[in-house]
């Protein structure tokens, strides 16, 4: 009887030979693709800089995956992004902490994530038109927070989250590495997680 590791590698391994396939293709045409180096302290090379690209669309798939995991769909991603991302900039432009500012953003993302629950749930709409609902508004509502304007500002710490390194690793890695290590524990060992995985 296989364990569970040699299990989930043998459910894996289409996808893995597909990703070795086409890392060996890259490879053959660009030699110097997988070299990896330490500059100043910190790593660098086209691997750790797909990975840092990568972060933004891998914790956003990370949250998708558990709404389709329940055989739903959330077209308003983007939107939500845009209305946290301009909470975000505009609390930053008038100087609040950095703290507040992930709070706040957060928790309005929340309050997205709950108005939709509220159509789902409670008023039985189908996933894809109450989503459809705030992804039209959603980009209205962003231009209305920023008033149509495109806000500057700069902020070291802010900045360090999205650039920074910690022990030469850029942490944008850790971030998305992070969440969809919490999320996996959320998953595996949580009654909520169960209920995801039976639905």
């Amino acid at each position: 009887m296989m364990n569970p590791i040699t299990r989930r590698l043998k459910r894996l391994a289409p996808q893995l030979i597909a990703l070795a396939i086409i890392l060996g293709m890259i490879t053959a045409i660009a030699p110097g693709f997988l070299t990896i180096s330490v500059q100043n302290g910190r790593v660098y090379g086209s691997l750790i800089d797909i990975l840092v690209r990568a972060a933004p669309v891998a914790l956003l798939t990370i949250g998708m995956t558990l709404v389709i995991a329940t055989r739903g769909i959330d077209l308003s991603i983007g939107a939500v992004i845009a209305i946290c991302g301009a909470v975000a900039a505009t609390l930053i432009a008038d100087g609040y902490p950095i703290p507040v500012v992930i709070v706040v953003s957060l928790g309005i993302g929340l309050v997205c994530g709950l108005w939709n629950g509220i159509l789902v749930a409670l008023l039985d709409i189908q996933p894809i038109i109450a989503t459809l609902i705030l992804m039209v508004a959603g980009r209205g509502i962003a231009q209305l927070i920023t008033e149509g304007v495109i806000l500057t500002f700069n902020d070291d710490t802010f900045s360090a989250l999205g650039s920074g390194s910690f022990a030469g690793i850029p942490i944008p890695i850790f971030l998305w590495l992070g969440t969809g290590l919490l999320v996996g524990l959320l998953v595996r060992r949580s009654a909520l997680g169960f209920l995801i995985e039976a639905t």
